[in-house]
């Protein structure tokens, strides 16, 4: 291997660790204020690829009508909530139908637009207004009420809702991979190295999301309630902060960066329905080297996540995958040895 390889490969682990540094963020940020181990993560970022390329042959993407139905599905579970405490339905569709609405406006907007083939910015803007919401429905159907559950408990929620996810994913999308056009087809040369417009807008856009997530957390006042959310849950209750309404925001911020996320990867690799669990594996691996609770922890593991598997392919391509999913086992360990474990109370 010479400097010229060497230099290329490192472009290469950077551009793909700037995905999984997006990825293993969303993994940290669901876990500390939620305690879930969101292993449906990868799924948004199928789902939004995939619906970008469905957009794209003029089609109606079945994920619209999958988010119609969450939403309905989240109406009517919070109405039947709402008459078992004895709320009049008249006040009950007061309370929850407007937190419907917004959901039920993007889905028929976004059924109306589908078949006119706008231009690429206006899809992928649609993309995300599809594939955003889901995340804050997931949390109301499957997790809500197994909010104060054990994460084992959880965690098995997640495989079942991962399961779910990837069996609809086959029937939304079929068995057959699609990729969609590059954003940027420029390319820029700094000596042997060749960067693509599209690993620049890839980088450039987890730099400029991962910012602006510093900033909702520092400046804004639904930031710094998750914030108190995740350091002291019973704290953060007391002074008025629901805890629902935390999750729900989470999940939402969370589905909104696995869509991005497959909207950018999409141009570089062919997606299938069920691509999103291998990419968001390693995003949990770069978020296991942090300990699921430090952000800057999490990007630079997922750095060195892609650099280890851009190297691996280079030296043993047939075994890529099993040398980044191994050097799990040392961090764990060290996590172990650092950090005893205590039970659950």
């Amino acid at each position: 291997m010479d400097g010229t390889i060497a230099g290329i490969l490192m472009l290469d682990g950077l551009t793909n660790g700037a995905i999984y540094a997006l990825l293993a963020l969303a993994l940290v940020l669901v876990f500390a204020v939620t305690r879930i181990i969101f292993i449906p993560q990868g799924e948004f970022v199928a789902f939004g690829a995939l619906t970008l390329a469905g957009l794209q042959t003029g089609k109606t993407p079945m994920t619209i009508h999958f988010l119609l139905l969450l939403a309905v599905l989240a109406l009517v579970l919070d109405l039947v909530a709402a008459l078992r405490n004895h709320v009049p339905l008249a006040r009950a569709l007061r309370l929850h139908l407007p937190r419907a609405l917004p959901a039920v406006g993007i889905g028929g907007v976004a059924w109306w637009l589908a078949p006119m083939q706008l231009p690429l910015i206006a899809q992928v803007l649609l993309t995300l207004a599809v594939v955003t919401p889901m995340g804050g429905l997931l949390y109301r159907l499957a997790y809500q009420s197994l909010a104060d559950a054990s994460v084992l408990v959880l965690l098995i929620v997640s495989v079942g809702v991962h399961f779910a996810l990837t069996g609809l994913g086959l029937v939304f999308f079929g068995a057959e991979g699609s990729r969609t056009p590059s954003f940027w087809d420029a390319s820029l040369s700094a000596g042997p190295l060749m960067l693509s417009g599209q690993a620049i807008i890839i980088m450039g856009a987890s730099a400029a999301l991962i910012i602006a997530l510093w900033l909702f957390f520092e400046k804004s006042l639904q930031g710094k309630a998750l914030r108190a959310t995740a350091v002291n849950r019973l704290g953060a209750r007391l002074m008025g902060i629901s805890s629902a309404s935390a999750g729900r925001l989470s999940f939402t911020l969370a589905a909104f960066i696995g869509a991005l996320s497959g909207l950018l990867i999409s141009p570089t690799t062919t997606i299938f329905y069920d691509s999103g669990f291998l990419i968001g594996l390693k995003g949990f691996v770069a978020a296991v080297f942090a300990g699921l609770a430090s952000y800057p922890g999490a990007a630079l593991g997922a750095l060195a996540v892609g650099l280890i598997e851009s190297f691996s392919s280079f030296w043993a391509s047939a075994f890529k995958e099993v040398i980044v999913f191994t050097t799990i086992l040392p961090v764990l360990l060290w996590r172990s040895w650092r950090d005893p474990h205590q039970e659950e109370h």
